[in-house]
């Protein structure tokens, strides 16, 4: 199955440098390139995507709004966004418009090529390099009050969360596990009430943060 993917950055060389490496791999196609968020609109609107990458950062209309404009249009489309170590402000709204995950522009090919599989999958790709500092602007609580929502969780609970911070969908976490994806789906529910958190990307970076392995 080949995914077709779209890529929005402003610069020129950029872009055809991930174009010339994705027609590397066989099962990556890049269907439509962009060099703003308005360009974005307009592409989903053309061509069939199934996982946008963009840039945080780009004139005219950037990548969070970007990201927001495609969720409005168009549920499926995944989307992982690229950014830098100067990057927090920008991620955390990004991911709250819906993105599926977020790389640092210096990832190295393969694991950005993985990461776009691992998204067109369902999971959710966070950067462990940056994920504690992103953590930050997801929960503003007291240290000592959010590692008492942790110790809230049961120990298959913390099982399920430790390989949700591993990016596993809820079939690897059940074939991981050895439990019904039926009874992954309760625990992934009851996680995110307890963790008072919107979904499994800020869980996850919420591990990240205060789960120690």
């Amino acid at each position: 199955m080949t995914i077709r993917i779209l890529i929005a950055d402003d610069h020129h060389v950029v872009r055809k440098g991930l174009v010339f490496f994705f027609r590397t791999q066989e099962d990556l196609e890049v269907v439509s390139e962009a060099a703003n968020g308005r360009e974005v609109l307009t592409a989903i609107e053309e061509q069939e995507i199934d996982v946008a990458l963009l840039d945080v950062q780009m004139p005219i209309m950037d990548g969070v709004e970007a990201a927001r404009g495609i969720r409005e249009k168009n549920q499926s489309i995944k989307i992982l966004m690229l950014t830098s170590f100067s990057d927090y402000d920008s991620v955390i709204p990004a991911i709250q418009a819906g993105a599926n995950g977020y790389q640092l522009k210096d990832v190295e090919p393969d694991q950005l090529a993985d990461a776009i599989r691992r998204v067109h999958k369902g999971e959710s790709m966070i950067d462990s390099k940056v994920a504690s500092h992103l953590m930050n602007h997801v929960t503003g609580g007291d240290e000592q009050e959010e590692k008492a929502k942790l110790e809230s969780l049961t120990k298959r609970e913390k099982e399920v969360l430790k390989q949700m911070m591993k990016g596993q969908s809820n079939k690897e976490i059940s074939n991981t596990l050895y439990i019904t994806e039926k009874t992954v789906k309760t625990h992934v529910s009851n996680i995110l009430s307890k963790l008072e958190v919107h979904d499994r990307t800020q869980a996850a970076l919420f591990a990240v943060k205060y789960m120690k392995e």
